[in-house]
């Protein structure tokens, strides 16, 4: 492991065309997918399938991209005060265990106390994994899930409570593509499945569009409830006649936000914007563009991270009543080429930790407290999914100090510690796996 440089860095595609255009094409065409091309203004029948585009278009969609991408306007330097991590050593002493195998994009686990775990498929599906093997039939008794893009069946937290009261939450998707919006259940878990499932809490507002939904969940040690909600999508995404995005700076809805709730779903009485007129009061922090992971560390401070456009991801330390910037102040490009916003840092914003640039995608965030491994007690791990890695943070109070990386190989998209003090990762594939990582040694 090595320290953290803090370097000058321009967007990734800036930097591949300006050494060589031809090969950088290549390489777009063989990867772009809808994650990739959502709200370019592709016809809606290719914006809403999860297949990869096939169509003739490619080589004039492709010369267009080229020429946009080439514009001056498109590539600059990060010159804000916020570390910018670069290219990072592998972890040393790790190997992986495969437990699981089969499961359908899973997006989040919780451990119960027997140490068996529930998973969630994003198709909308719960698992079980109980014994060392995934059961075959899902758990009954979940509320009906719009499977759409990136959203469907996301997050799974238990309540502090849940050894005397079973109670399992689940942050969702729930409407039609045309008019959807992410949502709060939860229900009581028994041998039949869940039990008394309710929706709890919903965005305020719907949304067109299959792009950022959030949703990450974190009990608090005073038993209140996070969840972040994502700011709506990429333009030309709109709602109420501007870029959807821009409602992450706007208190009068839950885009782009951390919330905190009750464990009823209600807002929290001591958030900071409840006597605001026209705030919604269940609004923690704003300025989010799509936060996917959400940890507590050992002195009980928040940490998220989350993604950015074309570089710009961030890693933030979340204290209630701040606000994030996005997309007033941003380390992003804009996927056609421009900088998002005309800087990265202002009065009033609360500039990132951390920036990944290019981008790796963030996921799941975990603070390791168990021995397990030599020299890992403390530090944050981040998962990737472009990456296809987990990102280690070597903590110095709220800096980051050093930072080297474990290369999963699969789009990491949760991972956790379990009661045995081992990481878990789940991988965010058709065919998504349950992952155990190991000492080298063991």
């Amino acid at each position: 492991m090595i320290p953290l440089r803090i370097r000058q860095a321009q967007g990734p595609l800036c930097r591949s065309f300006a050494v060589d255009p031809f090969k950088r094409l290549v390489r777009l065409r063989r990867r772009l997918t809808p994650s990739w091309t959502s709200g370019w203004g592709l016809p809606p029948a290719t914006h809403r399938t999860g297949m990869r585009l096939a169509c003739p278009a490619y080589p004039g969609y492709l010369l267009w991209l080229a020429l946009v991408l080439l514009l001056p306007t498109g590539c600059r330097s990060d010159t804000g005060p916020a570390p910018i991590s670069g290219e990072v050593p592998e972890a040393k002493g790790w190997t992986l265990e495969v437990l699981a195998r089969d499961l359908e994009n899973p997006w989040g686990i919780a451990w119960l106390p027997d140490g068996s775990a529930l998973i969630t498929e994003r198709p909308g599906r719960l698992r079980r994994f109980r014994d060392g093997h995934l059961e075959p039939e899902p758990i009954a008794g979940l509320p009906p899930i719009l499977s759409y893009g990136q959203g469907g069946l996301l997050d799974i937290a238990l309540h502090p409570d849940f050894a005397t009261n079973r109670l399992i939450y689940l942050s969702l998707v729930i409407g039609t593509p045309e008019a959807n919006r992410t949502a709060l259940a939860r229900g009581r878990l028994t041998d039949a499945g869940l039990q008394g499932t309710e929706i709890i809490f919903l965005n305020a507002d719907v949304k067109d569009g299959a792009q950022h939904f959030g949703s990450r969940l974190l009990f608090l040690p005073d038993r209140s409830l996070l969840m972040s909600i994502g700011d709506g999508g990429n333009p030309p995404l709109a709602f109420a006649g501007a870029n959807i995005r821009n409602q992450a700076q706007n208190l009068g809805t839950h885009f782009g936000k951390i919330l905190r709730l009750r464990d009823d779903g209600s807002p929290h009485p001591d958030n900071p914007f409840r006597d605001r007129p026209g705030a919604r009061p269940e609004i923690w922090t704003l300025g989010h563009r799509n936060v996917q992971g959400l940890a507590l560390d050992h002195q009980g401070r928040v940490w998220a991270n989350e993604h950015g456009s074309r570089g710009g991801d961030e890693l933030n330390l979340i204290e209630g009543g701040a606000n994030y910037g996005w997309p007033e102040v941003s380390y992003s490009m804009e996927y056609w080429g421009p900088p998002v916003a005309s800087k990265q840092s202002g009065p009033g914003f609360r500039d990132p930790v951390l920036v990944w640039t290019p981008s790796k995608a963030p996921s799941g965030l975990t603070f390791y407290t168990g021995d397990r491994y030599p020299g890992w007690r403390g530090n944050l791990f981040s998962g990737a999914l472009k990456f296809q890695q987990i990102r280690r943070l070597v903590l110095d109070d709220t800096r980051v100090v050093a930072e080297d990386k474990l290369s999963i190989g699969q789009r990491v998209r949760d991972l956790r510690q379990g009661p045995d003090g081992y990481l878990y990762v789940l991988t965010d594939h058709h065919d998504g796996q349950l992952l155990r990582i190991l000492p080298a040694a063991e």
